[in-house]
């Protein structure tokens, strides 16, 4: 392709095109029959879906985010609690154990997988801990054996955030049904995506299940009658309407993704470049479904400036881990206290993964990379020439 072809970070009109005709035709549907939130098209959705990832309860919601939050409320947690969590990831997970009143506890990262290590966990738990909230980051599972066991010694539930990894599968099933609570998210640049805000919860407990449903109804049950206080957590019909055209599809997308993934790997594989100059990412397990194919590199400012220049889309999750945020001030942590999470923070670079991207795409991003790189590496720039 041209060296001045744009390649878009994500390009939504090319994934949704070929689905226009049947979305088109399940909106329409949904506003002939003006049951407009929650109804059939919801019920058929959480069936279908709970039965594609193994799980006995799927809960619409209205976004990821407020999947997180009324799991923590059905688990009771509030003040004086403390839930222990990923300081890399997005805002949610630890916005979410704020809301309702809790302390989050970071505990620093894997650097190959950047999920929450299992090997920090146990000491991070206190007499107060009252969950253990993992992510798994960029669409690769943690691992939850390790997680889960000790969960298990401490008596503490699992909440897992696989916002960025439906799909996701380990020897032990696919991801958001491992733990007590599973939370996905539906924004529209995640691997199954709506056309706004959803979200959904997963469990295998049949008490937490009705205890959710409950409570994204404002707690009442029968209406009017409020047992509990809930929110307002309702998926749309339309919503739960363009997610059943989509899901059977998502395998082939994973698939795409996953092969996006493995052609990076080569190229870049084949340049050679120190593991200082260039890292790409580690796949701890096959499951691995790529929402983002992030490397990291020293350079990164730099690079993506070089990247952009040449209209090479690029994102950066996450500029600033969570225990640096301002907003945790009060929590009191300090710069160095989490080193793994920090570093990080400063070299993550995430590039186009979308399964719709061509071969042609992935080699001007990876020739871009390289060019840039090179130059930062004499030694290999001369074995080039």
């Amino acid at each position: 392709m041209s060296e001045y072809e744009p390649v878009p970070f994500l390009d939504l009109k090319a994934h949704n095109e070929p689905l226009r005709a049947s979305l088109r035709q399940v909106m329409e549907g949904v506003v002939a029959s003006q049951r407009f939130v929650m109804g059939p098209e919801l019920e058929a959705f959480e069936l279908e879906i709970a039965r594609y990832l193994g799980c006995r309860h799927a809960i619409g919601v209205s976004s990821g985010t407020d999947a997180l939050l009324v799991s923590l409320m059905a688990l009771e947690i509030g003040p004086c609690d403390e839930v222990i969590t990923t300081p890399f990831s997005f805002f949610a997970a630890a916005g979410c154990i704020a809301r309702v009143g809790a302390k989050p506890v970071f505990v620093d990262i894997d650097p190959l997988t950047y999920n929450l290590d299992a090997g920090l966990v146990n000491a991070a738990v206190t007499e107060r801990t009252r969950a253990i909230l993992p992510v798994h980051l960029f669409g690769q599972p943690c691992d939850m054996t390790a997680l889960m066991q000790v969960a298990a010694r401490h008596g503490l539930p699992v909440i897992e955030d696989a916002a960025q990894a439906i799909g996701a599968r380990t020897d032990q099933g696919m991801v958001g049904g491992l733990g007590t609570l599973g939370c996905l998210s539906f924004f529209p640049s995640k691997n199954l995506g709506c056309f706004g805000d959803g979200g959904l919860v997963l469990t295998q407990d049949d008490a937490l299940a009705e205890r959710v449903r409950v409570l994204r109804v404002h707690g009442a049950k029968p209406k009017y009658f409020h047992r509990h206080v809930g929110g307002n957590f309702r998926l749309d019909a339309i919503q739960a309407a363009i997610l059943r055209v989509k899901l059977p599809h998502l395998e082939q997308w994973t698939q795409g993704r996953r092969r996006n993934a493995a052609c990076y790997d080569a190229w870049f594989r084949e340049a050679s470049l120190p593991g200082e100059l260039l890292r790409t990412p580690a796949r701890t397990t096959a499951g691995h479904v790529y929402n983002q194919y992030v490397i990291r590199t020293a350079r990164r400012d730099a690079l993506r400036a070089h990247l952009g220049a040449r209209r090479i889309g690029s994102e950066i999750y996450y500029p600033k881990p969570l225990h640096l945020q301002e907003c945790f001030a009060g929590l009191g942590y300090r710069a160095g206290i989490l080193p793994k999470a920090e570093e990080a923070a400063l070299q993550v670079l995430a590039l186009p993964i979308f399964p719709e991207l061509t071969q042609a795409q992935i080699r001007r991003v990876v020739d871009s990379v390289l060019a840039f790189l090179s130059s930062e590496h004499p030694a290999r720039s001369r074995d080039a020439t």
